[in-house]
């Protein structure tokens, strides 16, 4: 019953997130603002990280299941890729650093402030 509820508030929130998609009028997704708002309230402690840890982790597990029918996706756009497969592979290994760099500064940047430093640059 506990990771029931742990999953109802994650949803709860994911809802919210695009109940707010369907108000604001800019080209953000749902589960960016879900996110964000999940973010704001573990941050504000209106949701403790027990409320939900369980089932995020649960979630986190079994996420690498949640990107087959994307592959499989891929398997059947083979003859749209296969033109332009040298810039497609050039696009995600260059985001793929690009994200690596900024979550990682953004990291560096959190621990310092939680210590109550600067963050080592």
């Amino acid at each position: 019953m506990k990771y029931l509820k742990q999953f109802g508030v994650i949803l709860l929130v994911t809802a919210i997130g695009e109940l707010i998609r369907s108000v604001v009028p800019f080209p953000i997704p749902g589960s960016i603002y879900g996110l964000l708002l999940m973010f704001v309230l573990l941050c504000t402690h209106v949701i403790r990280l027990e409320q939900v840890k369980e089932a995020a982790l649960f979630l986190i597990e079994i996420m690498p299941v949640m990107f087959i029918p994307a592959a499989a996706g891929l398997i059947v756009s083979w003859t749209d890729l296969k033109p332009i497969l040298v810039q497609t592979v050039v696009i995600l290994v260059v985001t793929t650093v690009i994200v690596m760099v900024v979550t990682g500064k953004t990291a560096m940047f959190m621990i310092g402030q939680r210590k109550g430093g600067k963050s080592d640059e």
